[in-house]
């Protein structure tokens, strides 16, 4: 299979949503300050729809990506035209909702800014229904704000550990011996043991993506950040194991302190400095682009559980689909949203080889269940993880991500004060109770109570 060419900025905008969510928000979990629109499904049939409507999306591959599943939605639905135009959504998006001028049928968004703008958006509980059961439970609790869906859900992206498979073979370490995060830590004191220069375990160095990571980490354990009413819950047993873990990481020496990606990052992981990459399978980026020396000796796993027999995945990121309340042509904007989302060939054109990936889109996978059959891949095995089917590994991860709460529509500020911390902790500077109770008392005081 031929490597396909990845614009790295654009997808890292579209797989993380780096940009700073909900500063522009207008409420938090627990319901929009007006009633919400109710989306009814279209009575036209893909023969007789008829109209025009404009869709944004993020310029960069995916941008190219959904160009051409468009065109396959107009081949089935020949009377919609649309305008797919590549918008800087992180930008323009929330002040079109709120000003109501020139707003979009439709639009790309992360999953993490829904929950901010319900206001703004069709609500789309009874479009979803019939998919409802279908979907990944994850997806709708994160596009859900008030038992009222706003977003249609479309890529999951499940946790999984990346390992070298040639250190560990000659470490005497079994992959599939690494069950839990105590076993994780004890494979990585063997191959330290076995090579002293090893720091085997990457700790994400920016605080937005070291917070992103800790939310996947307490997705497996079923809790995140905030309960659905919005309520903190980061003083629970489930964050203490984790920062706990994290500490016991850093104290062994086992842990290389490195940015996403950047050089210092790179660099380590090519030189057999890094062995295990707890991360989102939107890392399989790396070997496929940008390590050199090591491509071809990574694989991907399941997440260690925290606690025997607990989910072997979390959450890392996501986007889904919205319908502004004061689009001309909802109606239409779902029937595409729909087919790419929940028919053939619609998730297929999105996520099958194309023009631009080759091999298909290998950086998430789709959120609707019936997609997910891990002996049909959508995408093709990986080259550059030595030829390694990770379709059926990331499809059985995601089937045990437990669901979660909505995202607080102030999750991104939020770093300045946990994901700050998390930094402190990795540092040797704080301790798990510290992070826990500054971080607690700051978000309540600066965030939630002000909102």
């Amino acid at each position: 299979m031929s490597t396909p060419h990845i614009d790295r900025r654009g997808f890292l905008k579209g797989a993380l949503g780096i940009a700073a969510a909900g500063s522009l928000a207008a409420c938090a979990p627990g319901g929009p300050s007006t009633q919400p629109s109710k989306l009814a499904a279209p009575a036209a049939s893909a023969s007789s729809a008829k109209g025009e409507i404009t869709v944004w999306n993020r310029s960069g591959d995916l941008f190219k990506v959904f160009d051409a599943a468009i065109g396959k939605f107009r081949e089935a639905y020949p009377g919609v035209k649309v305008n797919h135009q590549a918008v800087d959504i992180d930008a323009k998006l929330a002040n079109t909702l709120i000003s109501g001028t020139d707003v979009p049928d439709g639009s790309f968004w992360d999953d993490a800014k829904i929950g901010g703008q319900a206001e703004h958006l069709y609500d789309l509980t009874d479009l979803i229904a019939p998919y409802r059961d279908q979907t990944s439970p994850y997806k709708l609790s994160v596009n859900t704000v008030d038992g009222k869906i706003y977003g249609v859900p479309w890529d999951l992206d499940p946790g999984l550990l990346w390992y070298r498979e040639d250190v560990l073979e000659s470490a005497g370490v079994d992959p599939a011996s690494l069950a839990t995060y105590d076993d994780l830590l004890a494979a990585a004191r063997t191959v330290k043991e076995k090579d002293p220069k090893t720091k085997p375990i990457h700790l994400e160095k920016t605080p937005f993506l070291s917070q992103l990571w800790l939310e996947m980490l307490a997705n497996q354990q079923g809790t995140s950040l905030t309960d659905a009413q919005g309520k903190l819950r980061l003083d629970s047993a489930e964050y203490r194991r984790i920062f706990g873990w994290i500490q016991s990481a850093v104290k062994d020496g086992l842990v290389t302190h490195a940015p996403y990606l950047e050089p210092a990052d790179v660099n380590t992981l090519d030189s057999g400095q890094q062995v295990f990459v707890p991360w989102a399978i939107w890392w399989s980026f790396a070997p496929q682009q940008l390590l050199k020396a090591t491509k071809g000796k990574w694989r991907a796993a399941p997440l260690p559980s925290w606690t025997p027999g607990g989910a072997r995945s979390g959450a890392m990121g996501g986007s889904s689909f919205v319908i502004p309340a004061k689009a001309k042509n909802p109606e239409l904007a779902w029937l595409l949203y729909e087919f790419l989302c929940f028919k053939e060939p619609g998730y297929t054109a999105v996520y099958g080889p194309n023009a631009v990936y080759p091999g298909g889109l290998s950086t998430s996978i789709p959120s609707f269940t019936p997609a997910l059959d891990p002996a049909k891949p959508l995408f093709q095995p990986i080259e550059a993880l030595g030829g390694q089917d990770l379709w059926k590994v990331a499809v059985e991860a995601a089937g045990t991500i437990p669901a979660a709460a909505p995202i607080p529509w102030w999750w991104a500020q939020s770093v300045d004060y946990l994901g700050n911390n998390v930094q402190r902790l990795i540092e040797g500077k704080m301790s798990p109770d510290q992070v826990i109770t500054e971080s607690a008392e700051k978000i309540q005081r600066n965030l939630i109570d002000r909102s």
